[in-house]
């Protein structure tokens, strides 16, 4: 087709690119870790981040240590997604900070 390119960026869909977050407990420690005098983690639950093309790899690995997946999201940086709107808050604070102090040295 015209304007299409089997090459670079253009040619991964929406779902080679979205992200999700499993939220797992209960998973045992490997016999590596049992060695440590200390526990890898406190908590009962974690969190991974997933590529899509990885979901089932991931989950079987999961299930293979004994975890239990308590719930899959999404993650996503467009919308109207809290993640973008606190990123944007900070980048204009940021900004406006640094316009700021330029403003600042142009008056000495």
């Amino acid at each position: 087709m015209f304007g299409q390119t089997g090459l670079g960026s253009g040619r991964l869909s929406n779902a080679e690119n979205r992200m999700f977050r499993y939220e797992v407990k209960g998973m045992r420690q490997t016999y590596e870790n049992d060695q440590l005098s200390y526990p890898i983690r406190r908590s009962g639950s974690f969190f991974i981040s997933v590529p899509y093309n990885r979901m089932n790899e991931e989950m079987q690995r999961i299930h293979r240590m004994g975890g239990t997946i308590v719930s899959i999201e999404p993650l996503t940086i467009d919308g109207n997604s809290q993640a973008k709107s606190e990123a944007t808050a900070v980048t204009q604070n940021l900004e406006a900070e640094g316009k700021n102090k330029a403003a600042g040295a142009d008056r000495d």
